[in-house]
């Protein structure tokens, strides 16, 4: 875990540097193609999990209802930290 957090640091430093740079600009499409691609194998991963494929149904309603509380949780710290941190007008 830690390892990942040094990363993160260093890769934000990297980015600082660059800032405005065309390479880095670039990576935007890196990123989409790279999450498409782990959205891909990890859908492989369980469809080839017999196991899970089996119990789907009862697992199934209660990763919905784990994946909306997320999205209104989500949607709600959104609206609170707009309210927190911008006025009206654009004004900070």
């Amino acid at each position: 875990m830690l390892r990942i957090l040094i990363l993160l640091v260093i890769g934000i430093g990297v980015g600082l540097l660059l800032r405005g740079r065309s390479c880095v600009k670039a990576t935007k499409w890196g990123i989409q193609a790279t999450v498409c691609l782990l959205l891909f194998v990890f859908g492989i991963s369980i469809g080839s999990n017999r196991d899970l494929i089996d119990n789907l149904f009862q697992f199934g309603w209660q990763a919905l209802v784990i994946a909306c509380l997320g999205v209104t949780g989500s949607i709600v710290a959104a609206r609170a930290a707009q309210r927190l941190f911008f006025k009206k007008g654009g004004k900070q």
